[in-house]
């Protein structure tokens, strides 16, 4: 199976549950209202877009499904081995890209809920007890000596950290949350 992003993973999801309901109701047009998939493999289509769905309402930008490998082409690619700082810097240059693109800035996010997951894979084992808690620990740490650095002294949003047992696309750390936009403007994917 290909590796791609969480886009890719939801919308393969819904592509199968309306071909399911399709079936089941014996509406094949719902089907063909659906746009065609790209001509082009995942694994050719770089860079790709940062974040997963975004809107601007009301003057604040909603985003979500921001990752470790969002934004960056297939080619540098990190998995679930890679050291979770650079989970971490990755993903928030991602953000600041993402925020930036709509008009805001990272001193413009309003609240920020951040997830972190340890690595899920067999040559690393899984922390139980006592060591899950220090690993988990370990990470919010880390987390925090660099989330600090991409906001001005005083600027930093309200957030909510949680630890989940798994976060599709390889990355160790997923942000989502809300900004005011800044600049009167609204960019192309928008309009």
């Amino acid at each position: 199976m290909e590796s791609g992003t969480r886009r890719d993973f939801v919308t393969g999801l819904v592509t199968k549950s309306a071909a399911f309901t399709a079936f089941a109701t014996g509406a094949p047009a719902l089907l063909a209202q659906q746009a065609p998939a790209s001509a082009t493999p995942a694994s050719a289509q770089t860079p790709r877009r940062s974040g997963g769905s975004r809107h601007i309402v009301d003057g604040i930008f909603y985003f979500s499904g921001t990752g470790a490998n969002d934004g960056y082409p297939d080619t540098d690619h990190v998995t679930v081995n890679d050291p979770f700082e650079k989970h971490v810097t990755r993903t928030m240059d991602a953000l600041k890209k993402t925020v930036e693109r709509a008009g805001c800035s990272m001193d413009s996010i309003i609240h920020l809920t951040v997830f972190l997951c340890l690595p899920l894979t067999d040559s690393i084992p899984m922390p139980t007890g006592k060591a899950r808690f220090d690993a988990h620990k370990a990470q919010y740490d880390a987390l925090n000596k660099i989330y600090g650095t991409y906001f001005t002294q005083g600027k930093t949003p309200s957030r909510a950290c949680m630890a989940l047992e798994w976060i599709p696309g390889d990355s160790l750390i997923e942000i989502v949350g809300s900004a005011q936009v800044l600049d009167a403007f609204t960019p192309a994917a928008e309009k």
